[in-house]
């Protein structure tokens, strides 16, 4: 009568004397006998001991032996006021006992312990924390038996467990570990948040904590991820029930709660069945086997209907004709998984270790008023390798061999019988003889298409790339004194205004020269005539001013040879238009004749004839007069516009009343003349 909380798993499990915490009674006794796998051993580790030691271990004390039965072999006998005991306790065989003994005492809790194999070196036991260990990440072994009543965990996943709460405890809300096995927890310490939610999972109350320095969480293998009934990735004709609940109300509408409204979160009613008995099921079927690792529930979700399932079973197939009862390793009995205990409330399981299959049926075994239920499947994808199927357990090799093969056969026959008997009763069944497309990509669909986009968004990128190289090559390729072909002419005449005007440093006194004594000249003699300082370029001829062609000349001398415009007999040779590399012509929109500048160049005394001077002039009959070689051209775009009142006489030679034999060209009437110009 001594025994408390108790779970002896295969490899683990947790014993406590009764009423601990508290103190335990009086003359109470409680033996425990424990078996692992034959081959191994036993480590026990003490969580809590308090036993009264004042008659030294008398009459209250805890009593440790190798091995069962009258062949036991004492290891020691312990007891103590908050005794601390730092290593484990080690069998020499498979088989300890335990015997916990409490005399005539006034204080003592008694104690708390855990039990593994030893090949678990990093046990610890239910009452250990976060608190407890420096390390920023860990790795410990959580016994089985470690949902106990009087431990506290605040908090849920993902956001993680106040740094106070109980390890495994919260591992098994978590569903990393299973209470009636015990598992490996990995956990990672990080910096606590101001407030911490509770939740009701696996069979675990977590409640609502205040701000702490630090949190826990567990590292997983991530297969938490929903399966589509919430997202609809599951379709409607995917999920059928036993039956359905359907009545008309007092307004004479049709209420319906069909199986697809099972899904979690969805607005409205969920599924109800007709009849509220432990025959129903909700089905669904995921289309091909997946890795099921957890299942959440509701109830109705609607107020006035105060309907939830508070306990069921799950089943799963293969082929939706043989079915498997679900069951924890090592049990002989079907897992009753722990369901709603209001409508709203979301409660979590997990499946440890995990379904793989691809039917799911949820078979209620407790109900509030009616049958009614939202859900939704966490997992992953399963393409790996197909673990063993959970089986029930072979039974006890004696005598009665024969009796437990017929009494299971009957008892798989008989819930089979139960979940199809109501196939018909209320519904007809709804056969899945169509496959619906899978909603979801493929991964071999996705590993192909990827690189595919990427060789065409890479292809599409280069091509841009060449396109904009290729046009900066083709805009530097264009000369330095290029322009663009779409406003050559109407840049040339926006640049008029930025070009130098007239000063009296260019100013030139009158020239006056014949024909025959041009005639005369050698053909390298002729440009000193006509320029005394030579330039390589020279700015274009603008605003009517001629004399810039004896500053600078905008033709560019050909390789090799000197500057000269009179290489040929400038009569001889024919007109020819020459346009150079480096020239421009004047537009063809503009005047033929610029109009004429007029200045009072009577107050500037006369220069010799090798000085520049400028001239401007009026040719007759809209006709250039010949100048010296190419220059025709260019002074034929002279002003035709200017009137009569210029001053300025028509040159000599051209076709006219007293035309003269020589080529004279005169200065304005205004302007003092100097004799001896023309004798020089």
């Amino acid at each position: 009568d001594g025994c408390g909380h108790t779970v002896l798993g295969p490899e683990s499990g947790t014993l406590a004397s009764i009423n601990y915490p508290q103190t335990s009674p009086n003359s109470t006794v409680c033996e425990w006998e424990i078996r692992v796998k034959p081959g191994q051993r036993v480590q026990l580790k003490f969580g809590d001991f308090d036993i009264d030691d004042s008659d030294s271990c008398h009459s209250s004390y805890l009593r440790v032996h190798n091995g069962i039965g009258p062949t036991r072999t004492e290891i020691g006998k312990y007891c103590g006021f908050g005794f601390q005991m730092d290593g484990l306790i080690t069998s020499k065989s498979n088989e300890v006992t335990v015997q916990f003994m409490s005399g005539t005492h006034t204080s003592g809790r008694g104690f708390l312990a855990a039990y593994s194999t030893t090949d678990k070196s990093d046990l610890i036991t239910c009452l250990d924390n976060a608190s407890h260990f420096s390390e920023p990440e860990f790795n410990k072994y959580c016994p089985a038996g470690c949902v106990i009543p009087f431990a506290d965990i605040s908090g849920t996943i993902p956001h993680g467990y106040r740094d106070s709460s109980s390890l495994c405890m919260a591992g098994v809300h978590a569903g990393v570990v299973s209470n009636t096995l015990g598992g490996q927890i990995n956990v990672v310490i990080s910096k606590g948040i101001p407030y911490y939610e509770g939740s009701l999972a696996n069979n675990v109350t977590s409640k609502v904590g205040p701000l702490s320095t630090s949190l826990f969480t567990f590292k997983t293998s991530g297969c938490y991820g929903t399966l589509g009934m919430e997202s609809g990735v599951i379709p409607d004709s995917q999920i059928t029930a036993s039956s359905i609940l359907e009545w008309s109300d007092q307004t004479g509408q049709v209420n319906i709660w069909k199986p697809e409204n099972a899904r979690l979160k969805r607005v409205g009613p969920s599924w109800a069945a007709f009849i509220s008995d432990e025959h129903q099921w909700l089905q669904i079927d995921l289309n091909k086997e997946k890795r099921i690792t957890g299942i959440i529930t509701t109830g109705s979700t609607l107020a006035e209907y105060y309907y939830y399932v508070s306990a069921y079973r799950i089943l799963y197939s293969d082929d939706a004709q043989k079915w498997t009862v679900y069951r924890e390793p090592g049990m002989d009995k079907d897992k009753i998984f722990q369901g709603n205990t209001e409508l709203y409330q979301e409660v979590r399981n997990n499946f440890i270790p995990p379904i793989i299959a691809r039917f799911f049926r949820i078979n209620p075994l407790k109900w509030h008023q009616k049958i009614a239920m939202k859900v939704e499947l966490l997992g992953c994808q399963f393409s790996i390798g197909r673990a063993p199927k959970i089986t029930m357990p072979p039974p006890p090799q004696n005598k009665n061999d024969d009796k437990n093969d017929d009494f299971s056969d009957d008892f798989v026959h008989s819930v089979k019988t139960l979940l199809q008997t109501d196939k018909t009763t209320f519904t007809p069944e709804i056969k899945n003889t169509t496959v619906t497309p899978s909603v979801t990509k493929d991964v071999a669909l996705a590993a192909v298409l990827v690189p595919v986009l990427v060789m065409v968004f890479t292809t599409l990128i280069l091509i841009l790339v060449c396109a904009w190289h290729w046009r900066n090559r083709k805009k530097k390729s264009e000369g330095a004194y290029d322009l663009p072909y779409w406003d050559r002419a109407g840049w040339w005449k926006g640049m008029k205004q930025f070009l130098p005007t007239k000063s009296a440093e260019h100013e030139e006194t009158p020239v006056r020269y014949s024909s025959s004594e041009i005639s005369h000249l050698r053909p390298r003699e002729v440009p000193t005539m006509l320029q005394t300082e030579s330039a390589e370029y020279a700015q274009p001829l603008v605003g009517g001013i001629v004399g810039t062609l004896h500053q600078r000349s905008t033709f560019k001398p050909e390789e090799g040879k000197e500057a000269s415009y009179a290489d040929l007999d400038p009569y001889n040779s024919p007109i020819q238009e020459v346009y150079h590399a480096y020239a421009e012509p004047l537009p063809i929109t503009g005047p033929e004749y610029a109009t004429p500048i007029i200045m009072d160049m009577s107050s500037h005394p006369s220069t010799p004839l090798g000085v520049p001077s400028i001239s401007t002039f009026k040719a007759a009959g809209n006709q250039a007069p010949p100048l010296v070689g190419t220059y025709n051209k260019l002074l034929s775009r002279t002003d035709s516009t200017s009137s009569a009142q210029a001053l300025y006489d028509t040159p000599k030679g051209q076709p006219g009343p007293g035309a003269a034999d020589e080529l004279v060209y005169q200065v304005p009437q205004s302007v003092a003349h100097s004799a001896g110009s023309k004798d020089e």
